[in-house]
């Protein structure tokens, strides 16, 4: 019998998925964060001002979630709540300096950690495995 090579894939991938996912995990903890509070302040951190819909959409934690490490992170005095002005229904997020600080001093370490993932892997191959992925999640989310 042949080698499944869709079903190899879809293994190896999700092992390699839940390895990355570990070792990102780890590294953020090591600077005092929660997975889901680091993906919050990364994402003010690059797109700026966001409605907490756009970041629960963008960071994939469910809206009731979100709402609790919101306040945490708003308690820490890393990021500020606004009534936006127009739709009374919604919120921004926006960092503050602090949280753009804690940022600067944290981001540049969890990049060097994801770098260091990825050495000796050449530029050719990583564009390959985007373009592969983006077309298995695209299939994948067309599914639902």
């Amino acid at each position: 019998m042949s080698e499944n090579l869709s079903l190899k894939t879809f293994v190896i991938t999700m092992k390699a998925s839940k390895a990355l996912e570990e070792v990102t995990k780890q590294d953020i903890k090591k600077h005092g964060m929660r997975a889901s509070d680091f993906a919050i302040l990364e994402a003010l951190y690059h797109k700026g001002r966001q409605t907490i819909r756009e970041i629960s959409e963008s960071v994939l934690i469910s809206t009731g979630s979100i709402t609790y490490v919101i306040d945490k992170l708003e308690k820490k005095e890393l990021l500020i709540r606004t009534n936006c002005p127009d739709d009374r229904r919604a919120v921004y997020l926006e960092i503050t300096d602090r949280g753009k600080q804690t940022m600067d001093d944290i981001f540049p370490k969890h990049q060097l950690v994801i770098e260091e993932l990825f050495e000796g892997i050449s530029e050719s191959d990583k564009e390959t495995v985007i373009e592969v992925l983006k077309k298995v999640g695209h299939k994948a989310s067309n599914k639902e």
